[in-house]
């Protein structure tokens, strides 16, 4: 079995990879009880963390590398898992094989075949139509129908208005607006899942195509994160993600003077400042500061250019690869207004709506995106019994701020003072183009940072998105429906 993920994976021998059947379920769930300690070595978190990885390996039949990687936050991993399970396994108004299909859909706009590979496993298991893994061209049309609100949820989510929604619910393969809410939270999901892939640098699993895979040495600074080679650490019993971060930290290399970044001290000082500063802007001072910070992020490039052609595996199951993210500053001649949270939240309207036409999903959603959004253990760094509140704040609302969205209850401003160029450029790409993220980009930021605060980052950036995501598709079917 093989954890891989923030540079690094845990090795045990392939006899260690569970193998589907209630025996094989068994004897693992034993192995972790009965010796505890031998988990124990590898996990930063207490028995909580095994619990949730006994959970999830009853539930997947593996315990899969991003379960592992979201170990490092239990409280996160716990509703993260539920909200999953739900969306795919529970109660609702799609067939079981339409769900993972769907999920396969959504991770080809990303050409994440780590998420590809597990949802046409589980398609499978469901009873799926083996000819539908040939490629769009083979499923039936009402799937293809989702298309295209996939392609633009995925890259442009400010395009979907109440007519994408209206040809769904119109015609011989209609949709009900139950299954179209039902479809658009998987696909969100699974948009935003592949950010989190990406950003962590998670691995194949041992059993999944292209998951020995190697890279020279010379080069493994610019490859995908999720094909970087691997730095095996050889323990006796099953992997846990959450290794110990102090055995985890690898060298980095020395910043440039281009890419030098202020310290986890001066970080802390600047939030201190920030707190204790009674300046109050007006309304268009916000504004204006918001079109600053948006107009910025317009300028940050990702350094390498799209892959035109997609690998075999993978091409089939996407239309139209070269449609991807356009900054929203940039949104030419086409006249879409900045999306106000004050206006349509998530709080005072989408939860509601979701909730109505998909029973209970709200509540999970709700929870999964306060518990990202509030989640801290008051450290920065080596630093203890730090507010990083506002540092937390800076980089969910830049995160929406690049789909174009605006809380006018918050001052921008704070954005530049508390996120470096850097990090900005890195939340940019796992945000928008995580397909291209590198080990380089990852290891450029954050220096200071233990990796679990660094999968904590890449967790906002799944939710924020996610969020961002739901509010616009929210808003069209609500647009829709009146």
């Amino acid at each position: 079995m093989t954890h891989s993920g923030t540079y690094g994976s845990v090795e045990s021998g392939s006899d260690a990879k569970p193998k589907r059947g209630m025996a094989a379920m068994k004897s693992y769930v034993s192995l972790l009880l009965l010796n505890p300690c031998r988990v124990c070595e590898t996990c930063t978190r207490d028995m909580e963390t095994h619990a949730l990885f006994i959970d999830a390996f009853l539930q997947n039949n593996r315990l899969d590398h991003v379960t592992q990687v979201m170990g490092y936050h239990p409280t996160y991993l716990d509703i993260f898992l539920r909200t999953q399970n739900f969306i795919l396994r529970g109660d609702g108004p799609l067939p079981y094989d339409y769900r993972h299909f769907i999920a396969i859909m959504a991770a080809g706009r990303h050409q994440c075949s780590y998420l590809i590979n597990l949802q046409k496993q589980e398609f499978l298991l469901q009873g799926g139509d083996q000819n539908w893994l040939k490629g769009l061209s083979k499923i039936p049309q009402k799937l293809r129908d989702l298309y295209d609100i996939n392609k633009i949820l995925a890259h442009r989510p400010w395009l979907l208005n109440k007519h994408h929604i209206e040809r769904l619910t119109k015609g011989k393969d209609s949709w009900s607006l139950a299954e179209v809410v039902h479809a658009i939270v998987l696909l969100a999901h699974f948009h935003s899942l592949s950010s989190f892939v990406f950003g962590c640098g998670v691995n194949e699993e041992l059993d999944h195509e292209g998951s020995h895979q190697t890279a020279n040495s010379a080069g493994e600074d610019d490859i995908p994160l999720s094909s970087s080679p691997r730095t095996a650490t050889n323990t006796s019993g099953p992997a846990a993600a959450s290794d110990r971060d102090d055995q985890w930290h690898r060298p980095v290399p020395v910043a440039s003077p281009v890419d030098q970044e202020v310290g986890v001290d001066t970080l802390m000082q600047r939030m201190k400042s920030l707190s204790e500063r009674a300046e109050e802007f007006s309304q268009e001072e916000k504004t204006k500061r918001f079109e600053h910070v948006e107009s910025q992020s317009a300028e940050l490039s990702p350094a390498t250019e799209p892959q035109t052609q997609l690998k075999a595996d993978i091409g089939h199951f996407v239309e139209d690869p070269t449609y991807l993210y356009q900054d929203f500053a940039r949104r030419g001649e086409v006249s879409i207004p900045t999306f106000r949270v004050q206006d349509y939240s998530w709080d005072d309207h989408g939860y509601s709506l979701v909730n109505r036409l998909y029973n209970d999903v709200g509540n999970l959603l709700d929870e999964k995106f306060k518990t990202a959004y509030n989640l801290t253990y008051y450290t920065m760094g080596c630093r203890q019994d730090v507010d990083t509140s506002r540092f937390r704040r800076a980089i969910w609302n830049y995160i929406q701020c690049m789909f174009g969205i605006r809380h006018d209850d918050y001052d921008y401003g704070e954005v530049n003072q508390l996120l470096e160029r850097n990090l900005k450029a890195f939340i940019k790409l796992a945000c928008c183009f995580p397909e291209r993220v590198t080990k380089k980009d990852y290891d450029k930021v954050l220096r200071e940072f233990k990796h679990s605060e660094k999968v904590h980052v890449n967790l906002m950036v799944l939710e924020a998105r996610m969020q961002a995501e739901l509010l616009y598709a929210l808003r069209a079917v609500m647009q829709y429906m009146t």
